[in-house]
């Protein structure tokens, strides 16, 4: 059976895994965004050596580092996500199990995920 779509058409958006190039192009963007999250956060370790849990407690509960520190939670749980899903998608070949692979990845990302912004949020809100 002959398609009237143009071969450019037929394969537009989906890669060899169906997903096309989206988990690709969000993968570098947040590999990107967290340089600079990423440097921040290390700067805020290196200013917060030696300190006991009360000046750490209220560097935390400024907004800005508070909100740097999430951002960096949510996009490395992001990114460490999109990387397995890839791997569990390029070796993983049993389709039940690569299934359940993808949903222990997303559950695991999802939990780390949540686990520490409620500790950041906790941390921060209590100053």
């Amino acid at each position: 059976m002959t398609s009237m779509r143009t071969p450019r058409r037929r394969v537009r958006g989906l890669g060899a895994a169906g997903s096309g190039t989206g988990d690709f192009w969000l993968q570098r963007v947040t590999a990107i965004v967290n340089v600079p999250l990423a440097v921040g956060f290390l700067a805020l370790l290196i200013a917060l050596s030696g300190s006991n849990f009360d000046t750490a407690r209220t560097w935390i509960g400024n907004p800005i580092v508070a909100l740097m520190l999430i951002l960096l939670t949510f996009s490395a749980a992001l990114h460490m996500r999109l990387g397995m899903k890839v791997i569990i998608e390029d070796y993983v070949h049993g389709t039940i199990l690569k299934i359940a692979c993808l949903l222990g990845n997303t559950l695991f990302s999802t939990v780390v995920g949540v686990s520490c912004i409620y500790a950041i949020l906790r941390v921060s809100l209590s100053s």
